[in-house]
């Protein structure tokens, strides 16, 4: 299984990037998918989840409104659109996998099993 993750780079504040995530080794279309980031000195935290369908998302308090999460099943890719970023969205964002089936999405990181190696964002103010 490979997630890899790219799409990251430095920003000013209130521009936007499109993170990708490309999948590899699992049946990609059954899976539910995840965006995780992890800022300097500071916990792993959720960000946006997705559907096997892409029917249902759902987004952290902290970035509703200003990212917007999508999936290709065709190609097995994962976006994540972020717009109107904010110097507090710099960290380290991560896409990654359960290893099990999901009707919808899980929203606790111990529910995923395969992990991106992650690609930086910086948003400079």
């Amino acid at each position: 299984v490979q997630l890899q993750a790219s799409g990251g780079g430095l920003v000013q504040a209130g521009g936007s990037l499109r993170l990708s995530c490309a999948a590899s080794g699992f049946t990609f279309r059954y899976s539910s998918i995840g965006w995780f980031r992890q800022a300097p000195g500071k916990e792993r935290e959720g960000v946006s989840y997705i559907s096997d369908s892409g029917g249902s998302t759902a987004y952290a308090d902290s970035v509703k409104g200003r990212f917007t999460i999508s999936r290709d099943n065709a190609k097995n890719m994962v976006y994540l659109q972020m717009n109107s970023l904010k110097p507090e969205d710099t960290a380290v964002y991560y896409c990654a996998a359960p290893s099990r089936y999901y009707s919808d999405y899980p929203q606790e990181m111990w529910e995923y099993d395969y992990w991106g190696q992650g690609t930086l964002v910086t948003v400079s103010s």
